[in-house]
């Protein structure tokens, strides 16, 4: 027996309208980064106008650090929902989810060295190979690990900051790299595709920590992946309606004790301790309330039905992503209108939003006629050529 993608009869609604949201969440955070350097400023003190002040604010309380575990969640989850189908069909699962993980790595470098420098596939790619390797094991166990390799390095971490910061408190300032600015705004709004391609690489390079990037993957996506898998175990998301009053407390711890610490660099001095504690463990409890939020939503036929153009977003999520990144530079790059530097943050935002919205309607007309979205196809494609007739890929969908 084969196996096959997820088909539509078998898809959890409510899996979809999380990641419909999530993208849009990510939309907003990304194009801070798309119109501006700002992964060079101190965002902090850079904002001096009241209303991109405010805008960008609520922006790092309520979404900043709190879409990308949401999603790295639902990945995982995903890819466990993968695992059991093959398990109960008595299939190989190793073989194809390295295939289809080692297509998503090439899309991913595509994504990061052509298009633009925060792409998010190569590190979920490679999360993807580590969590193979423990997706066997039992829900209480990937809790388990999750919670050592995500609390025990990012505690260590914190309190490191901490105590530095006791010493030479001037070395938790978050300094402005007015020079980088400055390159960025000439590279990406005046110069040559081959100027922007090495702007590009240095700013992923900037991103990437200097190769620090292995240990984010190691010790913050992968568990964020585990918890996913493990939640697709014990299918949490399907069983929201019994499972309300579970929902309801995390809802409640998560969205209290997450809001909270992602006040902190508001309510105390803002530097790198503040700022990585906000991200860090702020950051995932609110995203795991979101899901709470979503799926007991989601368990309303009528809520169902309205946040269908989100779901279908959802469904092609690959897509809409990778839309996000072609559409927004054509917008800012010099190759398309060389906007960059030149829009403020709220105007961005509203940006982020309407494009979003345009997105809803083109997936709403695009599943009219095809079954998955058209990066999705192609990556099924890749990942079952093997193993899917014709017949079975008109039939099933991801």
């Amino acid at each position: 027996m084969l196996i096959r993608p997820v088909g539509e009869k078998e898809r959890v609604i409510s899996i979809d309208v999380m990641r419909g949201f999530a993208l849009l969440g990510i939309f907003v955070v990304n194009m801070l980064f798309f119109h501006s350097p700002y992964i060079y400023i101190n965002p902090y003190t850079w904002f001096q106008v009241p209303g991109d002040y405010e805008t960008h604010k609520w922006i790092d309380i309520f979404v900043q650090g709190s879409v990308y575990p949401l999603f790295s969640m639902l990945f995982g989850y995903g890819l466990a929902m993968q695992f059991m189908k093959s398990q109960e069909k008595g299939t190989s699962f190793n073989k194809l989810a390295v295939r289809r993980l080692s297509i998503l790595l090439v899309i991913g470098c595509i994504h990061a060295f052509l298009i633009w420098s925060g792409d998010i596939l190569i590190t979920y790619a490679i999360a993807g190979f580590v969590l193979i390797l423990m997706i066997r094991l039992k829900p209480v166990w990937l809790v388990l690990i999750s919670a050592l390799l995500f609390l025990v390095p990012n505690g260590l971490l914190n309190g490191l900051l901490y105590f530095l910061g006791k010493l030479e408190p001037e070395s938790l300032i978050i300094y402005t790299a007015i020079q980088k600015i400055e390159e960025s705004i000439v590279a990406y709004s005046l110069g040559s595709w081959g100027d922007i391609f090495s702007q590009r690489l240095d700013d992923w390079i900037y991103m990437s920590g200097y190769g620090l990037i292995v240990l984010m993957i190691l010790f913050t996506i992968v568990p964020f992946l585990m918890l996913g898998a493990a939640a697709a175990k014990l299918k949490l998301i399907e069983r929201a309606r019994s499972l309300k009053v579970f929902w309801i407390i995390a809802i409640i711890v998560g969205l209290g004790a997450g809001t909270a610490i992602k006040w902190l660099p508001y309510l105390t001095e803002p530097n790198t301790l503040t700022m990585t504690v906000q991200d860090t463990f702020g950051g995932p409890l609110q995203a795991i309330a979101y899901a709470g939020i979503l799926a007991l939503v989601c368990t309303i036929p009528f809520m169902q039905k309205l946040l269908s153009p989100v779901a279908k977003a959802g469904r092609m999520s690959m897509t809409i992503y990778l839309m996000q990144s072609i559409i927004a530079t054509t917008i800012f790059y010099a190759y398309g209108f060389g906007l960059y530097g030149k829009v403020d943050i709220t105007t961005g935002t509203w940006m982020a939003v309407g494009i979003y919205v345009l997105q809803l309607v083109f997936a709403e007309i695009w599943f009219m006629k095809f079954k998955q979205g058209p990066v999705e196809a192609l990556w099924r494609k890749l990942t079952y050529r093997n193993n899917l007739s014709e017949k079975d890929e008109n039939e099933v969908n991801l």
